[in-house]
């Protein structure tokens, strides 16, 4: 990726936004197969859908800019969840510019719809008449997180490609691109940190980069350490996590409690990220009985949903305390 001027001052996830197909990481099959249909002349209407920060809008922008070059805006219709696309944004804007042929070039127009699952579903069954109606010399792309907010007949008119979150070799190969371009150290400690934490989303793994360097005072002499990555990410350390659950499992109530909430305050964390942080310790351990861990993630299961309703803390951090003790109970 190129950090020329005229791109030096754009957030890293623009800025590092690939160009082409080929600067696309971690989706080859996805990329060689939608090149295929381009070639072939045999492009579908497209839905890609997967988790946020997987490459979706990034591999059809690349794809259109092969497709048209410098005809791209006269040819491409993109719209987002930020925009408003009731039914009569579908009824005027998509039809309209779907139902113009362009008088000077051949092929087909192109509009992305992004975000696509947060449209109303009047308005997803208008589109699915437009889509009928314009397939001639339009070709729709839907981007989606979820496929199932997206009605059963706008489904069946795309062919559908799935994201997956990214490898971390794929992940890997940018941040040595981003490190190399912004002249920035990264130790190994950080980098699995980083790996780790992104859970394969690209766009947490620039943003998390980008606020790190920000937190040094000489970016060209000073590495970017663990401890930055997780006091920019705002997660919990796992020395920490391993602090919490040795103190429940080893001493009594009121020491566990103490624990736990002394770790919460000093380092602001949030229970479910602790929650979380603690499940994915607990995968690691090996169970005499594995009824323990079905117990523990069932019980840990419903404190996370009591939280996302609103459950008192003080309560909820209890719960915690007392899922784990009597979970591990069956292993005594």
């Amino acid at each position: 990726m190129n950090g020329s001027k005229d791109r030096s001052n754009l957030p890293w996830v623009e800025k590092y936004r690939p160009v082409t197909l080929d600067d696309v990481y971690g989706q080859k099959e996805i990329v060689g197969t939608v090149r295929k249909f381009v070639e072939e002349g045999k492009l579908p209407h497209l839905l890609f859908y997967g988790p946020p920060g997987t490459g979706k809008t990034s591999t059809i922008i690349a794809l259109a800019r092969e497709i048209y070059g410098k005809n791209y805006s006269n040819m491409v219709l993109e719209l987002n969840a930020s925009d408003d696309r009731g039914i009569d944004v579908v009824r005027n804007q998509i039809k309209e510019f779907a139902s113009t042929r362009q008088i000077f070039s051949k092929g087909f127009k192109l509009i992305i719809l992004d975000e696509a699952d947060a449209m109303t579903n009047a308005a997803q069954n208008a589109l699915r008449r437009i889509i009928e109606k314009y397939t001639k010399n339009t070709r729709f792309c839907i981007l989606a997180n979820y496929a199932h907010k997206l009605t059963p007949a706008l489904l069946s008119r795309c062919t559908r490609f799935r994201f997956q979150p990214l490898p971390s070799d794929a992940i890997e190969t940018r941040i040595a691109n981003v490190l190399v371009h912004e002249n920035l150290k990264l130790n190994d400690t950080a980098k699995r940190a980083l790996l780790d934490l992104s859970k394969g989303d690209m766009r947490r793994v620039l943003n998390v980069l980008q606020a790190s360097r920000a937190t040094l005072d000489d970016p060209s002499n000073e590495e970017i350490t663990d401890d930055i990555i997780y006091e920019c990410v705002g997660a919990p350390r796992p020395e920490d996590l391993e602090t919490v659950l040795k103190s429940i499992l080893e001493d009594d109530w009121s020491t566990a409690y103490y624990t736990l909430t002394k770790v919460r305050t000093m380092k602001g964390l949030a229970l479910i990220d602790l929650i979380e942080g603690i499940v994915k310790i607990l995968e690691e351990y090996e169970l005499k009985n594995e009824v323990t861990r079905i117990e523990l993630l069932t019980r840990l299961g419903d404190i996370e949903y009591a939280i996302s309703k609103g459950g008192n803390d003080k309560i909820q951090s209890s719960a915690v305390i007392g899922a784990i003790k009597t979970s591990f109970e069956l292993e005594v």
